[in-house]
């Protein structure tokens, strides 16, 4: 997914935490939500910058010299600029974008 797309805020902004619950009548059942989505954003970002940056990889075991490549510090500053996880997910959510579901409250016939 791209990230840079989405309509979160780069930074942080003061929300109604009422607004949060509207969809599940629960604060802290929306906050758990959100987090739960930060962390699959976090590692979808995380996973995503280490296969671009295993391109650049040195496998030399010598410390004398750190070659910068420009390629390399533009992919770095691009992940740098994206908004942070939480934002994403708190966005998803209240856009309506992130399926959740309460095994408790799911019936069994």
């Amino acid at each position: 997914m791209d990230y840079k797309k989405s309509k979160a805020p780069v930074n942080t902004v003061s929300r109604d935490i009422m607004d949060l619950c509207n969809e599940t009548g629960n604060v802290y059942e929306s906050v758990a939500i959100i987090s739960k989505r930060a962390n699959q954003i976090s590692a979808e970002i995380k996973q995503d910058l280490s296969k671009k940056l295993q391109e650049f990889a040195s496998y030399n075991d010598s410390l004398e010299e750190v070659f910068e490549n420009r390629e390399q510090i533009e992919i770095s500053r691009y992940y740098e600029k994206l908004p942070k996880a939480t934002l994403l997910a708190t966005q998803e959510f209240i856009d309506g974008e992130v399926y959740f579901r309460d095994p408790s409250k799911d019936t069994q016939d």
